[in-house]
């Protein structure tokens, strides 16, 4: 085995515990998130998948259970999941010098070098703190590569036995337990690779573990090598501690109702651009490119229309502005009345860095002008009292189009105005 350790932390059913943190009452009871307008259940506990309810089913197809079961539905509150990730992520730096933030929901652990002498008491302080803190069930895996500290943590969350820690370092089970798991669920295993693995009699974990290299290679590549070796210990995959900047940024949602109106339209293009230029600006970047695109509902049987229209800024920038300016251009120049529109959104490209931003002889540069101490006062000013507390008049008041939440939960940590109130 390799002189490496990993740990994967992964937080249990995350959106609903973020529900159930602030609403304890919630706990031991059938509880659904729902999609963008409350359309479909994305996320559910497992009281209402013991109700035979999956992943994807839409809203309306459940009512029957909701009164006779007491089922929650919850609209889905992304300013509440990206700050409680955020505090659980913060928790797991103080274990580890070395830490790789996989999704909003898990993260790897470096634990190599790390002075430990039981490692699964090592796990269950990081389960006991962030359930103490934060009132979040996680699984912590342990292993000498990230892939079976994958397959430990699939481990931890499936047989409460283990207390939600599992090391699968020397286990003397370990041929069983890779037996246990189905090689489609590997991984770093797809679908497609999934059947054509059991086509060739590969049909778990162990099975792919046993394959000789050279055909597993001609099969899947180099990656499908590592996945091998990974499976035997052999620590392949290296700790991805930058966060890349992206290269494109895209925002967008469906509407809550249908809309015809040129005005809110642009309402609508104008917020998605304060969206995107706010993302811009975490990863301290400028972009130049700007696509606007917008389109009816397809599903509905009704005229149809769909088209898109981009441009160029004359210099990188990130300011607010600039773009809602840019992209009422591209929208007025696509817009076609007389249709029923079921989103639009903006995506902005031709992304650099601050620092690699060209100098112009003709035109101030967006880090030299005023236009950034703007952006920096309102960003800080937004991280203070909260997003939105300044925001541009393009981007509507009433926002009558914006996608439907009505069973939105509140913003219980990062909104002053929805702190949760305690009484004696």
């Amino acid at each position: 085995m390799s002189r490496k350790r990993y740990a994967l932390v992964d937080c249990n059913q995350f959106y609903v515990s973020c529900e159930r943190s602030f609403q304890p009452h919630l706990c031991g009871k059938p509880v659904g998130v729902l999609s963008n307008n409350d359309g479909c259940i994305v996320a559910l506990s497992p009281e209402l998948k013991a109700l035979g309810v999956k992943r994807g089913a839409p809203a309306f197809k459940i009512k029957h259970l909701i009164d006779r079961y007491d089922v929650h539905l919850l609209s889905s509150n992304y300013a509440l999941y990206g700050d409680m990730s955020a505090r659980v992520m913060k928790i797991l730096s103080d274990y580890t010098p070395e830490l790789e933030i996989y999704s909003i929901d898990e993260a790897f652990l470096s634990l190599e070098d790390l002075q430990v002498d039981n490692w699964l008491e090592y796990g269950r302080s990081i389960r006991a703190q962030i359930q103490q803190w934060l009132g979040m069930p996680v699984s912590v895996g342990i292993g000498p590569t990230k892939t079976l500290a994958k397959v430990a943590n699939r481990v931890a969350k499936k047989f409460a036995g283990y207390g939600g820690v599992f090391d699968i370092t020397d286990h003397p089970r370990f041929e069983d337990i890779l037996k246990w798991v189905e090689v489609g669920d590997i991984w770093g295993v797809g679908y497609r690779y999934a059947i054509r693995l059991n086509e060739h009699g590969i049909m778990n974990a162990w099975d792919l573990s046993r394959v000789n290299q050279k055909w597993i290679q001609q099969q899947m590549t180099i990656v499908g090598l590592r996945t091998v070796k990974e499976l035997n210990g052999i620590s392949c995959l290296d700790m991805e501690l930058d966060i890349m900047p992206k290269k494109q940024i895209i925002s967008s949602r469906s509407f809550g109702h249908p809309v015809e109106k040129l005005s809110e339209l642009l309402e609508a293009t104008a917020d998605y651009c304060q969206v995107a230029t706010l993302k811009l600006r975490n990863q301290r970047s400028l972009a130049s490119g700007i696509m606007v695109y917008l389109t009816t509902n397809r599903f509905r049987d009704e005229p149809q229309y769909a088209n898109y229209a981009s441009s160029r800024l004359i210099t990188p920038s990130a300011y607010i502005p600039d773009f809602i300016q840019a992209a009422g251009t591209l929208l007025r120049s696509i817009y076609r009345p007389g249709y029923k529109y079921k989103k639009v959104g903006v995506m902005i490209s031709d992304i650099i860095a601050e620092k690699q931003a060209p100098l112009d002889f003709f035109e101030p540069v967006y880090i030299d002008d005023e236009r950034k101490l703007v952006m920096d006062c309102v960003d800080r000013l937004n991280n203070i009292w909260g997003p939105g507390t300044l925001a541009y008049a393009a981007a509507g008041i009433n926002k009558s189009w914006q996608m439907k939440r009505e069973l939105l939960s509140p913003n219980y940590t990062s909104d002053w105005r929805q702190l949760l109130s305690v009484s004696g």
